[in-house]
């Protein structure tokens, strides 16, 4: 008999709604976007991915001290908070559980909450999540059950925030190199984006998400950008139909091209470039541009996604509900333009850095994602009991 089988064995397990384990909690304080730091002595916990959205040193009345279960309302993200922390969005639950062991309903809430299958959205679905709890009238047999599998779930998610954390660090090392080796003096002729020598812009044209495939026509909608796509590509995740392609007049970029995204809520990527590298000719939306130029491709891809770029082009960004860019404001940045050996070197050493950081075949990333699997497999494994009764 296995460690966990004999830990399990025997277990008395009552099905509760969720709504019957824990008190919400009223935050005192709910800060606006514009009291945002990234640094501070009190961290801001809002209903995004975040874990942490921000910081604050104003005297602001926070969330005292203990242990929170935080449940986005309108996100559905689910974080436990053990810290003293300020509200930063309405919309948020803070919930405080009834019993002893907060991290065990933590555990339990993300394990059997299911979005996807709710008939009902947001909170309501959520409080009438069921959570099972072991020896239920015996709060210390119940207590000790509910410790040991919140120790052996910590530990595996103490080595994947261990392995996220160097992922982290290898990311920030990966921009230094880039920025370091896309970095020249003036030994390097430095020239706009759209100066005729250098390259030229082409907008895309436009279709909606309705209109994407899985074959047909290779295409790169906008939104893809910021979610699939890295340094270059050579295949498409999504296609459209060779009528629509006709009848609306889509462009293409073509193999050496650089596909740049203009448009999103994310200020941050805006501007970011993938190489196409396919042998195919890629659809594009109309919030995207090819960039046709004589320089290395993956090279630009890169530069795209420095500082320097981007310190250049954010003052053409038009803000609103969604931000943008036109092709004026990306050609007006200042790219180097070293010998096409120099590009490839550097090139070839930014290339060793994306497959470590990036690739899901290779290095940390797929490291990282069988540890979630291993540590989503013995959540299930440790939380699934009969489900015999459940509390009126």
């Amino acid at each position: 008999m296995s460690y966990l089988e004999k830990l399990l064995e025997g277990v008395e397990v009552e099905w509760i709604p969720l709504d019957k384990l824990i008190s919400v909690i009223t935050a005192p304080t709910k800060l606006k976007k514009e009291f945002y730091r990234k640094n501070g002595k009190l961290p801001i916990i809002d209903q995004g991915i975040e874990y942490i959205a921000g910081y604050t040193d104003e005297k602001f009345s926070s969330v005292k001290l203990d242990s929170y279960i935080i449940f986005g309302d309108h996100s559905e993200h689910v974080k436990f908070v053990d810290f003293q922390f300020i509200q930063g969005a309405d919309g948020l639950k803070i919930l405080k559980p009834k019993f002893d062991n907060a991290k065990y309903i933590y555990y339990a809430f993300i394990n059997f909450y299911r979005k996807e299958l709710s008939y009902k959205r947001h909170w309501t679905s959520a409080k009438e999540t069921l959570i099972p709890i072991p020896f239920y009238d015996k709060p210390e047999k119940s207590l000790g059950v509910q410790k040991e599998i919140v120790r052996i779930l910590d530990s595996f998610t103490e080595l994947t925030a261990e392995l996220t954390a160097e992922l982290t660090a290898r990311k920030k090392q990966y921009a230094y190199y880039g920025e370091t080796l896309l970095t020249f003096g003036e030994e390097v002729k430095h020239l706009p984006m759209d100066d005729e020598s250098v390259g030229a812009f082409q907008r895309g044209k436009r279709f909606v998400k309705t209109d994407l495939l899985s074959e047909g026509i290779p295409t790169i909608h906008y939104g893809e950008m910021y979610t699939h796509y890295g340094i270059w590509a050579d295949e498409t995740k999504s296609f459209v139909s060779e009528e629509l392609v006709k009848s609306k007049n889509l462009r293409t970029a073509q193999k050496g091209d650089v596909v740049i995204v203009a448009a999103g809520e994310t200020i941050e990527d805006l501007g970011k470039g993938t190489a196409w590298l396919g042998d195919e000719g890629v659809v594009i939306h109309d919030a995207c541009f090819s960039y046709k130029t004589v320089l290395n491709p993956k090279f630009v891809a890169y530069f795209t996604r420095t500082k320097q770029f981007h310190d250049q082009i954010k003052k053409h960004i038009s803000s609103g509900k969604i931000s943008a860019i036109n092709a004026k404001g990306l050609g007006s940045a200042l790219i180097p333009v070293p010998s096409l050996a120099e590009q490839e070197r550097i090139v070839g050493i930014l290339d060793q850095f994306d497959t470590l950081t990036y690739s899901i075949s290779e290095g940390l990333p797929k490291e990282i994602a069988l540890r979630q699997k291993q540590y989503e497999y013995y959540r299930n494994r440790l939380l699934t009991f009969p489900k015999k009764e459940v509390s009126a």
